[in-house]
């Protein structure tokens, strides 16, 4: 009886949320405010609804209420709760349960700050909000019913997927909803200026801060998966540019590319179209990722079973198309840019470029991606797309993405003159040569010469903006450097904050070509007591152990490691996972030294007659700690830059002048 009540409560979600849409748009273009109050009602009653849904789903995780077949299927009694309350987004109707809780949580947020501002846009934006959330309750009411039972209680489940069942996994699915449920807000006010015709930088000053963060969850959870990846799928690597792991990257770009190019729009008001554009194609990929994961129209570790949901998709994916279409093309009068880029050696130029860059990377992964379903449908033959052809195409843009990364903040707005070229770029230039150079005499390749040398060049760019930033204030005001650098975060966080989320991609790619052209491994089978040298450690194999838990057997091998003068530095147990509910899907977890210079990965292949050997893979994978680092670092400039702080305004930007409020 109260499961059926759960669904009663989506169906009356569906009919509120439909209601709302039709109120937003109905109060925003008679201006009726009656209307327009209640479209703001029904986004705070679909929340409240959907919320009681998922804690009563969550409640039968949790006390084991196997007539749920969800429940059934993706939990178990001897699961831990920390997995039982994880399994809520474990399978397709309760991570699409959550999916729709997120948004209505956004939705509920994003109306209560703007309710009294933003009057105009405020209808149009709770309409799409409750559109999009009306779709995802379609889906569970007709397609992926969460509170469906069976007709009798079994007495146990089938138990969560094994892959799900790491710590990384509880969080990584959250930080990534976050992100992509969090993109749908950009759109809705840029849906919202549309149709209202507001299509000037109010709209786009208030969705900066929206997109921000979303952004920042996605970026989150991409990395997240990437350690989910590197700890517990055991290859040694971290980004196999799997089709989901694609799914997830593409609105990332999109959404980078938007965050930029709203700059521009801020500053000189041009790039107007691209803007809503970009920020379409973000809301687009985010629901395509969403299609490709719960479809299975591509096969990829992550995705779930071929189910009814697929149709009810595509549907949606069509409507998004020709209804965005439709409506840029009667605006599209209203989007002309108010003046011309002046120079190639503007900024407003480079960021240009840069979307360019993003939207070429963009379209490269999305072809590889969906390549094998093209040639499926149109050979009958499904050719796959791997690594190397990502890598090849995608390589040499991001090349150039970075080399714009550390342009763009050396170049004035309008124009910028020789004098202030040959001084904006010395230092730079200085330090890309030197460690480019210098990387020459580590691998012959010349690849991980030019992309250190343009790593470099970049973070000399972010360096000597910031101490150029000190020197001024400890000129002006006698601070000290500590004084001074707070000054400048404090009262120009996006421009700073811009920088330190620069600095943190940079070493993201530090740590990729580390790991892609200097990583080091060997395959070997040892018995107890021998040994195997690689990169200056020996790693010795001591014996087995085996260690039960409640829901698996875990099974490990020992090994110490001994650097190059002979001294123990530590010791690793990489293990094999049983679980007794899918015997015939173990899982690995790596051993793993992490260190600022390299990691020592090892995983554990086998081994016969009780550990009498053991087959191991052994990686050493240079620089990869900069990657999770870079994470961080990444995610502190996003918070930075996000931060209220004062505005600060300019007009008739002179050529060659940076402009703070503007800096990114």
């Amino acid at each position: 009886m109260l499961f059926n009540i759960g669904y009663l409560i989506l169906v009356t979600a569906l009919v509120l949320a439909a209601f709302g849409v039709l109120l937003g748009f109905a109060g925003g273009q008679l201006r009726n405010q009656r209307f327009v109050q209640s479209s703001f009602h029904a986004v705070y009653a679909v929340a409240g609804l959907v919320a009681i849904a998922a804690v009563l789903l969550w409640y039968g995780l949790l006390t084991d209420q196997f007539q749920l077949s969800y429940v059934w299927n993706h939990s178990e009694k001897a699961l831990p709760n920390f997995y039982k309350f994880s399994a809520l987004w474990g399978g397709q109707a309760g991570s699409l349960l959550f999916w729709t809780l997120l948004l209505s949580i956004y939705s509920v947020v994003v109306s209560a700050v703007n309710r009294r501002r933003l009057q105009v846009l405020m209808p149009y934006v709770n309409a799409m909000l409750l559109a999009t959330s009306a779709f995802f309750l379609v889906l569970l009411v007709f397609a992926a019913n969460p509170f469906k039972q069976a007709a009798f209680i079994p007495e146990d489940g089938q138990g969560l997927n094994p892959l799900l069942q790491n710590y990384w996994m509880v969080i990584h699915p959250v930080m990534l909803y976050l992100g992509y449920v969090g993109l749908a807000i950009p759109f809705a006010f840029a849906v919202g200026a549309l149709v209202s015709k507001r299509v000037g930088n109010e709209w786009v000053r208030t969705v900066r801060r929206w997109t921000l963060i979303p952004w920042m969850f996605l970026s989150a959870g991409i990395l997240m998966g990437s350690q989910w990846a590197y700890m517990e799928l055991g290859w040694g690597g971290y980004w196999a540019w799997d089709p989901v792991e694609n799914a997830s990257f593409l609105p990332w770009l999109t959404a980078t590319a938007f965050l930029h190019s709203i700059i521009v729009q801020e500053q000189r008001g041009i790039l107007k179209t691209w803007n809503v554009v970009l920020i379409w194609l973000t809301y687009f990929l985010v629901i395509l990722g969403t299609f490709t994961t719960r479809s299975g129209v591509l096969e990829s570790v992550h995705s779930f079973a071929i189910s009814d949901v697929g149709p009810l998709f595509l549907g949606f994916l069509i409507l998004i198309v020709f209804g965005f279409l439709w409506l840029l093309f009667k605006r599209l009068y209203l989007l002309k840019d108010e003046q011309a880029i002046d120079s190639y050696s503007s900024r407003e130029a480079a960021f240009l470029g840069n979307n360019w860059i993003f939207t070429s990377i963009t379209f490269a992964t999305l072809w590889g991606t969906f390549f094998p379903m093209f040639s499926e449908i149109l050979t009958g033959e499904r050719i796959s797309v791997a690594a190397p052809f990502f890598n090849k195409v995608n390589g040499p843009l991001f090349l150039i993405l970075f080399l714009l990364m550390g342009i763009g903040p050396l170049l004035g707005w309008r124009r910028t003159g020789m004098e202030a070229l040959r001084r904006q770029f010395a230092w730079p230039l200085i330090a890309g040569v030197a460690i480019g150079v210098a990387a020459i005499f580590l691998s012959p390749n010349p690849w991980p010469s030019v992309g250190l040398a343009v790593c470099a060049f970049a973070a000399a760019t972010i360096v000597q903006e910031f101490v150029r930033g000190v020197v001024a204030r400890r000129v002006t005001n006698n601070e000290n450097v500590l004084v001074a650098m707070g000054s400048l975060i404090r009262r120009n966080g996006r421009r700073y904050g811009g920088y330190i989320v620069h600095l943190g991609m940079v070493m993201i790619a530090v740590a990729i070509i580390g790991n892609e052209f200097f990583q080091q491994t060997t395959n070997v089978t040892l018995a107890p007591g021998t040994k195997v040298a690689l990169g200056g450690y020996e790693l010795t194999y001591v014996g087995m152990e085996t260690h039960e838990e409640a829901n698996r057997t875990e099974s490990g091998a020992r090994l110490i490691i001994h650097n190059s003068d002979g001294r123990m530095v530590g010791s690793l147990l990489p293990k094999r996972n049983f679980y007794p509910k899918t015997p015939d899907m173990p899982t690995s977890e790596v051993g793993l030294r992490m260190t600022l210079l390299e990691d020592v990965y090892v995983v554990l292949n086998g081994w016969e007659s009780g550990g009498s050997t053991a087959t191991f893979s052994v990686f050493i994978n240079p620089l990869t700690i900069w990657m999770w680092i870079g994470g961080l670092v990444l995610v502190l400039g996003t918070l930075i830059a996000s931060w209220p702080h004062p505005v600060r305004r300019t007009t008739n930007v002179p050529a060659g002048a940076a402009v703070a409020a503007g800096g990114d």
